[in-house]
């Protein structure tokens, strides 16, 4: 076959298996859509930095968290697709209801899908993220609420952990504070349904690796105490609620919030389950830390049951911690080589149990530990005591 039939034939043949192929992306799409909208992706839990580094970089600028601090941030990505910075300048104001009217439901619906289905695996651009912020404002569907935050939880995790420093600053989540979006998100801390004020508390906690999203969210400080010490003992809400407050204790900056509630920090770490021994203890190793959090923390009244934190058989990821609170605390007592002035302290307060003689002997045991790393901290803290 030639001449201009064989080429109308080929062309024939060309736009019949585009036509074919065209069909077979929508139907898998569509499949794809739908198995989405069967449910929530929850959210993966993943540390921003390793617990331990010497440094940690506080992004807008360079901090140093105290020994045991590090950024924790609550969602982590697998892909790495490009970044969007919007369409500039003019993208970066509050949230208002975006151009192009969104109140049918044809086109919420579109939004809603556009915006907290396919994002999982997006940036989104400031154009978006306006879109998302309205949405979350405006809506009161608690499947869309958790979706959202979801997504912004996801975003900001992004530029956390897979964006390099270099590029960090007047990103995702600066472009979510410039958007008015962190009150947005944390007026969700007040929600009644649980599973939302646990990622509204996720998605500020991931906000909060940056100096100038912090002083934003330092006013939520108290308010966050208040749910972590009344709400229900190691829930999830807990848990995330002592996650944002480690994170905003990495640096000295805030820690002067939580001198009121020191204690109920104690009284959470004895009756708590590990995960929650675990979180409690990070966020006590960053305050022991601070030479101004010292006389606090020592007047703290703490059950004598503290003591037993310090037998071998507990978990060596609360023990390395605990023998490490003793260690900073010490040091923190120390000012160029003497003791400090040491106010008077009570009867039943953590200076008792960490002065007194049954403290000393539970350490000095640790000598024989089977685990090296406790040994080898237990030498290091046998001449302070």
């Amino acid at each position: 076959m030639g001449g201009p039939r064989g080429a109308g034939w080929v062309a024939a043949g060309l736009l019949l298996g585009a036509g074919a192929c065209y069909c077979i992306y929508r139907l898998t799409r569509g499949r794809r859509r739908g198995d989405r909208e069967l449910g929530i992706r929850s959210s993966k839990s993943a540390g921003a930095l390793e617990e331990g580094t010497s440094e940690g970089q506080l992004c807008g600028r360079s901090a140093r968290p105290q020994t045991g601090g590090t950024w924790e941030s609550q969602w982590s990505k697998t892909s790495q697709p490009g970044v969007c910075f919007g369409n500039g300048n003019s993208c970066l104001r509050e949230t208002h209801p975006p151009s192009g009217q969104m109140h049918d439901s044809v086109s919420v619906q579109k939004l809603i899908e556009d915006l907290t289905d396919g994002s999982y695996d997006d940036v989104l651009n400031a154009e978006q993220l306006q879109k998302l912020l309205y949405l979350l404002e405006s809506t009161e569907d608690p499947v869309i609420i958790e979706r959202a935050l979801i997504t912004l939880g996801n975003n900001a995790a992004f530029s956390v952990n897979q964006i390099p420093m270099k590029l960090v600053t007047g990103i995702t989540f600066a472009i979510i504070r410039e958007l008015g979006g962190i009150p947005i998100v944390a007026n969700k801390i007040n929600h009644s349904n649980q599973s939302i004020k646990e990622k509204a508390l996720n998605a500020l906690n991931n906000l909060s690796v940056n100096v100038e999203n912090q002083i934003k969210i330092k006013i939520y400080i108290s308010q966050v105490c208040e749910d972590v010490f009344s709400g229900p003992l190691n829930s999830a809400v807990q848990l995330a609620g002592l996650t944002l407050l480690t994170n905003m204790t990495v640096t000295n900056d805030h820690q002067h919030m939580l001198h009121s509630y020191i204690t109920d920090l104690f009284q959470v770490l004895l009756t708590g389950n590990g995960n929650t021994k675990v979180q409690v203890l990070k966020l006590l190793l960053n305050l022991s830390e601070n030479p101004a959090m010292t006389e606090g923390l020592l007047r703290a009244q703490v059950d004598s049951s503290f003591l037993s934190l310090y037998d071998s058989h507990v978990a060596k990821e609360i023990l390395l911690r605990v023998l490490t609170l003793f260690q900073n605390i010490k040091n923190c007592l120390k000012i160029e080589g003497h003791l400090a002035v040491q106010p008077t302290f009570t009867e039943g307060s953590l200076f008792f149990l960490l002065h007194g003689e049954e403290c000393a002997q539970k350490i000095r045991a640790l000598v024989d530990h089977h685990d090296a790393e406790v040994k080898e901290k237990v030498v290091t803290i046998i001449p302070k005591i």
